[in-house]
């Protein structure tokens, strides 16, 4: 992951996001994994250009004043890279290994738009008091307060009724999984609650990713269609993810994140293949 963090850096990739999670969903249980906010400590101080990011936070894991202090800390670390990706949860497998409570759905947006507010009442507010449902403070500092007068603050998550309204209301950048037509129709949805709530829909930047196998091997190609992968819509050549990445940028996308576990192994293979992702973006990037 570092290694591929600093090339990432040195060949002129714009961010690095780190995924929150303790185990894989699938496959082995026991495979590898980082915890998120141990690693962007690391990549703090690791790079000096690219944005980082936890895509995203489980907010059943920590409490967002705890989350929030990591948050600020982290940022003046790295300058006033980061940004905080955050989410109601949802991996059943880890909340059932380490004894975690996975509240049903309601509570848990109910206690992600609390921690909205917790962190931004925390990172803007010299003391904050909040008597929340989920969550109380009491004259609460936050010292030092993010590098960034406006710590980006990123809500993730498809639900058009609750999440995104909760992105809406409170995010700085939205995200969710998603093909170019499924984005299309989100964005739509997140312009609608901003037009309702009051807010200017350019205020808040989106982002997607989408599991990426680019090639000039037709075999290959064809057998990651035929394996019809879900969120699997960036397979093709080259000028096909040229194409593809256009269309996002039509339906309102302005970030395309990709995910490492579909490029090669780390070594020269993984190189050749993100040198030539960043040519196909190249006709999109601003």
């Amino acid at each position: 992951m570092l290694a591929t963090a600093r090339h990432a850096e040195a060949t002129g990739w714009d961010g690095v996001w780190v995924a929150d999670h303790f185990m894989p969903s699938m496959g082995d249980p026991g495979g590898p994994t980082n915890e998120v906010w141990a690693f962007l400590a690391g990549l703090a101080v690791a790079t000096e250009r690219v944005r980082i990011g936890s895509l995203v936070c489980g907010n059943t894991y920590r409490h967002p004043a705890v989350l929030a202090n990591q948050a600020a800390s982290v940022d003046q670390m790295s300058g006033g890279r980061l940004v905080l990706g955050l989410g109601a949860g949802w991996q059943e497998n880890e909340h059932e290994a380490y004894g975690i409570a996975l509240p049903p759905v309601k509570e848990r947006l109910d206690r992600l738009e609390e921690a909205c507010q917790v962190v931004r009442y925390l990172t803007t507010q010299e003391r904050t008091t909040l008597d929340g449902v989920h969550y109380q403070l009491k004259d609460a500092p936050l010292n030092p307060k993010p590098a960034q007068e406006r710590l980006p603050l990123l809500v993730g998550g498809g639900g058009e009724k609750r999440t995104m309204r909760i992105a809406a209301t409170y995010a700085d950048e939205w995200n969710v999984w998603g093909t170019p037509e499924t984005l299309a129709h989100k964005c739509k949805v997140l312009d609608a609650h901003c037009d309702d709530l009051g807010r200017d829909p350019a205020a808040i930047r989106r982002s997607a990713q989408a599991l990426t196998f680019v090639s000039d091997d037709e075999s290959f190609l064809r057998s990651m269609r035929e394996a019809q992968l879900p969120m699997a819509s960036m397979i093709g050549t080259p000028s096909e993810i040229t194409d593809v990445l256009g269309a996002y940028v039509e339906a309102g996308v302005d970030e395309l994140i990709v995910p490492d576990f579909t490029l090669p192994p780390v070594g020269e293979q993984r190189w050749e293949v993100m040198a030539t992702l960043l040519e196909a973006a190249r006709p999109h990037r601003v």
